[in-house]
């Protein structure tokens, strides 16, 4: 799926034009493991991906792990029978464990494993890309290599990685060449700017971004009411950005990002997502839809353009 009147950019080498913001599909894997965020509706999940795919976003990032398969099986059902597909990207290397625990492997076998199980659950031929979830250590040369052989094999199109630093990176680099790379990256979470994200624009990497609204902290949403209601099975309960002493720091940087939104009449969380696309490295940013209505106010980050003084606004300085 190429054409959208969104604005877009090429991914990496790929050869996909992809728009600026991507659907992402965590969420909609629901609760009951470790990193679920509470129940979630599936009707709801469908409806949200409609609605996003007809406002021109062309891609959606999901992985085996959301749900340990769930995620998968609600974005095949939104996909079915449409006549123009929108770019799947998915993820391996954390297979389920005991009790719906997350498991590490990037070991042949399970990597195997986990794709033909991807496939059969979003009911494609091939995956548009195949992105190793987390670095294992001991195992990155030997998971990195059967993503090359499963490219070769046509089971999936392109390859790319989550979560890997420079080293590693450098260390895959020798068996097959790195297509894409997904780091966080948000205001709340900018250690990649230091030396991932330069590495990945001089490296050609293409990169897409998880995470830009901080996992909900940064979209105006998130007060501490709300967060004190969380669901327990919530990830973000347990998370440091959303306790104090931190708690407080990025509510007050949600204050500037709103100064900037009421500028350009646009949502918080647009502002966020589009802070992130400022960065040159960056193709896209991966933004979590939970509801139809979710997407909206974040769709007008793929046009929005900070200018000197929102970006001073957003760091404290005016």
């Amino acid at each position: 799926m190429d054409q959208t009147h969104l604005k877009t950019a090429p991914l990496g080498a790929t050869g996909m034009e992809i728009t600026r913001v991507g659907f992402g599909a965590w969420a909609l894997g629901g609760g009951g493991y470790e990193w679920g965020w509470g129940a979630q509706d599936d009707e709801d999940s469908i409806a949200a991906i409609h609605h996003a795919l007809d406002l021109g976003i062309n891609w959606i990032d999901t992985a085996a792990q959301y749900g340990f398969g769930h995620s998968e099986e609600v974005v095949a059902r939104a996909l079915v029978d449409l006549d123009e597909r929108p770019y799947v990207f998915t993820k391996g290397g954390q297979p389920e464990g005991p009790n719906r625990t997350t498991l590490r492997s990037l070991r042949r076998d399970s990597l195997r494993r986990e794709l033909d199980e991807s496939l059969a659950r979003l009911g494609v031929d091939a995956v548009d890309l195949y992105q190793i979830h987390w670095p294992v250590p001991g195992e990155v040369e030997e998971g990195w290599s059967t993503l090359a052989e499963l490219k070769d094999e046509g089971l999936v199109r392109h390859i790319g990685v989550s979560n890997f630093d420079v080293e590693e990176l450098r260390q895959i680099q020798q068996i097959a060449p790195v297509e894409t790379l997904q780091p966080p990256y948000s205001l709340i979470a900018r250690d990649v700017e230091d030396e991932i994200l330069p590495f990945a624009e001089h490296e050609g990497i293409g990169v897409i971004v998880y995470s830009p609204m901080g996992s909900g902290m940064l979209t105006g949403a998130m007060t501490r009411e709300r967060l004190a209601n969380l669901p327990d099975d919530d990830w973000r309960k347990r998370d440091p950005r959303f306790r104090e002493p931190r708690l407080s720091e990025n509510l007050a940087l949600v204050d500037r990002l709103e100064t900037v939104a009421d500028r350009h009449g646009t949502s918080i969380g647009s502002v966020a997502v589009a802070w992130t696309l400022t960065n040159p490295a960056v193709e896209g940013a991966i933004v979590g839809f939970r509801r139809p209505d979710q997407v909206d106010p974040i769709i007008g980050a793929t046009g929005l353009e900070l200018t000197d003084e929102d970006l001073a606004t957003i760091e404290g300085g005016s």
